[in-house]
């Protein structure tokens, strides 16, 4: 990978280790070299084992040399990313937006890393940066579900495109940033905050209400529910998405189903 060049500053980093995960094919090894060559590459063959590269940056008047180890998403590849986990510092978690099924295991990435970081105290001082990435396409997962993921585990939450490179910068700034400052505070990382302003409950309840295929569905209820099912279900949801009391993004529309569906299963009843 080519090097960025930055200017040499008061204190020097040795050395900064940051990894990737992420199923293959969400773009880790593009949104890499997105940052340390300025450049897209469209037609990316899969990494096969790990990809290694070093560049230097410098980030908070410090000279920082950075050594990214990208990890192939293969499961036939765990022999060989397993050995690299120790010592991390950074990582960027990366998922297709494009493709819900790369999301969903998220958790599975979360958990690999758990287990072979190993020490508690370790992975607790690990800088993550979740990765939403391909966001010029087609969405299969809405923001704000990837930002109520990251924020549950504590992590940063960046939407990326490597193609076109919009966030991209901003993403490894923080995460680098990030590393610095831990390294700073004698190794403890300073916990993420985040101030979403809605619920978990709210966004599962958003995405029911846009998803579901029939009106009983979108209340939670049974066919053949009576009128007080059908009112007790309404009152429930109706309190989390009344849009004068949540600001999570498509409330409005939701509750707009929501009126719609049980106006419809009371003349059923």
């Amino acid at each position: 990978m080519t090097s960025v060049k930055g200017t040499m500053k008061a204190k020097v980093v040795p050395r900064v280790k940051i990894i990737s995960m992420g199923n293959t094919e969400v773009g880790k090894s593009c949104i890499i070299k997105r940052y340390c060559e300025k450049r897209f590459v469209n037609k990316y063959l899969a990494t096969i084992g790990i990809d290694y590269g070093v560049t230097r940056v410098t980030v908070k008047d410090r000279d920082v040399k950075v050594n990214i180890f990208d990890m192939a998403g293969h499961p036939i590849f765990y022999e060989v990313r397993n050995e690299f986990y120790r010592d991390t510092q950074g990582a960027v978690i990366v998922y297709d937006v494009s493709e819900r099924s790369s999301f969903e295991s998220l958790e599975e990435w979360v958990n690999e890393m758990k287990s072979e970081i190993g020490n508690q105290s370790d992975l607790e001082n690990v800088v993550v940066c979740v990765c939403a990435n391909k966001i010029d396409k087609k969405r299969a997962v809405d923001e704000v579900e990837g930002r109520l993921w990251a924020s549950g585990h504590g992590f940063h939450y960046f939407e990326t495109s490597a193609q076109t490179g919009e966030g991209v910068n901003e993403l490894f700034k923080t995460l680098l940033e990030g590393v610095i400052s831990t390294v700073e505070n004698g190794g403890k990382k300073i916990p993420v905050v985040t101030q979403l302003g809605y619920s978990k409950d709210q966004i599962e309840a958003i995405q029911r209400l846009k998803n579901s295929k029939s009106d009983y569905e979108r209340l939670g209820l049974s066919v053949g529910a009576s009128k007080d099912d059908v009112n007790k279900a309404y009152r429930k949801l109706a309190v989390l998405l009344h849009p004068d009391k949540s600001v999570a993004p498509g409330s409005e529309e939701a509750f707009k189903l929501l009126v719609a569906a049980r106006t419809t299963l009371l003349k059923r009843c």
